[in-house]
């Protein structure tokens, strides 16, 4: 299983500009294909019909309803030294999604493992520190792949300035980010949203998720309130990166080119009669078919209950089954560029 996210906390907001997202597989996807909703009557376009293709694209979220989720390194505030940011600060400043996506599709895709993967990428990337410091440093990975490269690449970076730097895969946010806190573990990639959102309700309960979100679309605001909460439990922060692993909705490349969408916007000036594909809350969360429609006035005229980004969801688009679909925005299936 991927990283844990955000939906459960989040499924009562109004806001729209709040989301989170159940784990793949996880978010009670796996449900029946058949199309679920009705016409909404509201568009004046000519409904665009699914477009089958072997690539998938994500459309840009311009006018940013989902939650930012970059990555950032988490440190355990105690062990924390300034050679150890700078280096942790040297990797977060290569990383950007492309480059994300390229990596998983190295290990998911090609098989490619973890370290192989990050020390290519290292290389290639001409990562340098410059800062020099000392000692054992302990670097958490959670269990599914992309946060195993990462923690691959906070390694070598570490290494490189002068730590006895060790990879240890820990399991989910629930049991890493205890060990965390405690200095089992020294560092571990994070992503912003999510956990500023576990470490609210962590530290204000079970309903601060909803009654006082504080993660949003605004990735300073997110990082700014991330540090606070931090403070409350010994964690402090490196550099957010530019890579970001969060909800999107995809398309294949041949409706992209065929239709001239780039973005929800384009693809809501462009196109009525939508067919949308996801987690059997899709229709419910406002990050997702609700928010679409608000946000977007995407005139979604049929659901399809699939998965959270999983592979019922990236089938059924490569098959023409439906029009777009949630995904992850640093999958190795996505098309890069």
């Amino acid at each position: 299983m991927r990283r844990t996210r955000i939906i459960a906390a989040l499924a009562a907001l109004a806001a729209l500009t709040l989301a989170g997202c159940g784990a793949p597989g996880s978010s009670g996807g796996g449900g029946s294909a058949a199309p679920s909703g009705s016409a909404s009557g509201s568009s004046t376009l000519a409904a665009c019909k699914p477009v089958a293709g072997d690539q998938l694209v994500v459309l840009e979220d311009d006018k940013h309803l989902q939650t930012v989720d970059n990555i950032i390194p988490a440190v355990n505030a105690k062990e924390a030294q300034p050679a150890m940011i700078a280096a942790l600060d040297a990797v977060s400043a290569t990383l950007d999604t492309p480059a994300l996506i390229a990596l998983n599709k190295q290990v998911d895709v090609e098989r490619t493992t973890s370290s192989q993967a990050a020390q290519q990428y290292y290389k290639d990337a001409g990562i340098t520190v410059s800062e020099k410091g000392s000692g054992k440093v302990v670097v958490g990975a959670g269990n599914f792949s992309e946060s195993a490269t990462l923690a691959e690449l906070y390694a070598l970076a570490l290494r490189d300035a002068g730590y006895d730097a060790e990879v240890r895969t820990i399991g989910n946010r629930e049991t890493y980010e205890p060990a965390l806190e405690s200095g089992e573990l020294t560092v571990v990639p994070e992503y912003a949203g999510t956990l500023t959102e576990f470490l609210n309700k962590k530290i204000n309960g079970p309903d601060a998720t909803t009654n006082n979100p504080q993660a949003s679309a605004d990735l300073d605001s997110t990082v700014k309130n991330l540090q606070t909460l931090g403070e409350k439990v010994g964690l402090t922060f490196g550099a957010a990166s530019k890579a970001a692993d969060e909800n999107a909705f995809a398309v294949t490349t041949a409706f992209a080119k065929e239709h001239d969408v780039k973005t929800l916007s384009d693809l809501a000036g462009a196109c009525g009669g939508l067919v949308l594909g996801g987690p059997a809350e899709c229709p419910d969360r406002p990050f997702c078919e609700p928010g679409l429609k608000q946000t977007y006035g995407l005139d979604v005229t049929q659901f399809v209950s699939l998965d959270a980004g999983g592979p019922l969801t990236k089938q059924a688009l490569k098959s023409g089954q439906i029009t777009f679909g949630l995904v992850f925005s640093s999958d190795a299936a996505l098309a890069q560029g």
